[in-house]
């Protein structure tokens, strides 16, 4: 029978690196045979795409939290049934640049929405799963937005949003991360790629039982 997959998501606020990492990590993986799917949220399926285009471009007042909300729930729901289920049951394992903590850090912390009503969105979409490991990749709120602002991408509507969001979005971060120890990794995201790279490693090996 095959062996199922593992889902791995990398959390933190603006500028962090995950994008950097998660491709390091797969790297990684893949040098010990296994098959890595590298995807992400808002997006990884066509319509997924759409929504984060409505989500992270556009001024900052944009949307109500609860829209927001509502929007990242219906493309994780399409993302999951389509991409990361699928993925899983062929084996394949699957890192994910953001997930549901995400969506309560944003919405839940930063926007300061009732976050009963996240985890009920929650319940009612993606039920009782959850990912095998999730790394949390923190560092101050300046250096991120620094960091940020730099890459010019134009996905930038989050980043323009107050430093009182931002600080209670890293709040947010490290708050999920000390309710659910068992499964969430603050990692220190200061350091250069090639550290921050050897600590996520260190970890994945440790808690997944592999060795990378």
């Amino acid at each position: 029978m095959l062996e199922r997959g593992k889902f791995i998501t990398l959390e933190g606020g603006e500028g962090a690196g995950k994008s950097t990492q998660i491709t390091l990590l797969k790297e990684a993986l893949e040098s010990q045979g296994l098959t890595v799917l590298v995807t992400r949220e808002p997006g990884g399926t066509p319509g997924g795409e759409d929504i984060r285009n409505l989500l992270v471009k556009g001024d900052t007042l944009k949307w109500e939290p609860l829209t927001e909300a509502l929007l990242n729930y219906s493309a994780r729901h399409e993302h999951l049934e389509k991409v990361i289920l699928p993925a899983l049951e062929q084996g394949t394992w699957v890192l994910c640049d953001r997930f549901s903590d995400s969506t309560m850090a944003y919405q839940g912390y930063g926007h300061s929405m009732n976050r009963e009503v996240i985890r009920r969105l929650h319940r009612l979409v993606v039920g009782d799963f959850y990912p095998n490991l999730t790394l949390i990749l923190d560092m101050p709120v300046a250096e991120g937005l620094k960091r940020a602002a730099s890459r010019g991408e134009g996905e930038d509507r989050y980043e323009r949003m107050g430093q009182d969001f931002h600080d209670r979005l890293r709040d947010g971060f490290l708050d999920i991360a000390k309710k659910d120890p068992g499964r969430c990794v603050i990692v220190d995201a200061t350091g250069d790629v090639g550290t921050v790279a050897m600590v996520i490693n260190v970890e994945v090996a440790d808690r997944m039982r592999v060795d990378i």
